[in-house]
């Protein structure tokens, strides 16, 4: 500790190196691996479907602590998400599977027996006329309304950066007693690169598209 700072001494200056490469290295082949992001957004759109269809007056199967969320709430009880775990959201989803919307089926389906979508990564976002193909070829090939199909295909963007200076700073402290930060400390690393926030674009949508092509 130096002044109330919590810093690290210029020998360990490799360790922290290796940390930052393993962590850049860990977010874009693990945590927003394509399959990941699949995932999460079959997950997100089957919430988003049950939620659309309890706020139309449709009963659908539910734990206590998930339709809590599934009904409109002016404000999220802190309480009530403590509540909420993976159980709820399998149990529902299981449910979910026969349910009569095919939408939510299919997309409950995905979530339980891993039938996740394909996903595009581009550094560009995809354009309007690009998503609008595939919503067309989607509710073409499930004889479905323009409203469904914005439920199986949607479009957004993932990020990430390796190290900000203005979140969390590593200060190194050399034998002196001087401290710097870290990417002017280091030999290998450049601040310009490391604080470059990544952007990537993704086109997720059901897999039998990619199928047919």
């Amino acid at each position: 500790m130096l002044n109330d700072q919590l810093v690290v001494e210029e020998k360990g200056i490799y360790s922290i190196e290796k940390f930052l490469i393993a962590r850049r290295l860990m977010y874009w082949q693990v945590y927003l691996h394509r399959t990941v992001v699949a995932s999460e957004q079959v997950l997100v759109l089957m919430l988003k479907r049950a939620q659309t269809l309890t706020s139309g007056g449709e009963k659908l199967f539910a734990t206590p602590a998930l339709a809590y969320f599934l009904q409109a709430q002016k404000q999220v009880s802190l309480e009530q998400f403590s509540l909420l775990d993976d159980d709820d959201i399998l149990a529902s989803a299981k449910v979910w599977c026969n349910n009569s919307d095919r939408v939510l089926s299919m997309l409950a389906n995905g979530v339980i027996n891993r039938k996740l979508f394909s996903v595009e990564l581009d550094k560009q976002s995809f354009s309007a006329d690009r998503v609008a193909e595939i919503r067309g070829r989607v509710r073409e090939h499930l004889n479905m309304s323009p409203r469904e199909a914005e439920y199986l295909v949607v479009s957004d963007s993932i990020s990430n950066y390796a190290y900000s200076d203005m979140d969390d700073r590593i200060t190194i402290m050399d034998k002196h007693g001087n401290t710097r930060d870290i990417a002017e400390a280091s030999d290998i690393l450049n601040i310009s690169v490391l604080s470059k926030t990544v952007r990537k674009y993704f086109l997720c949508y059901p897999r039998f598209i990619k199928e047919k092509e």
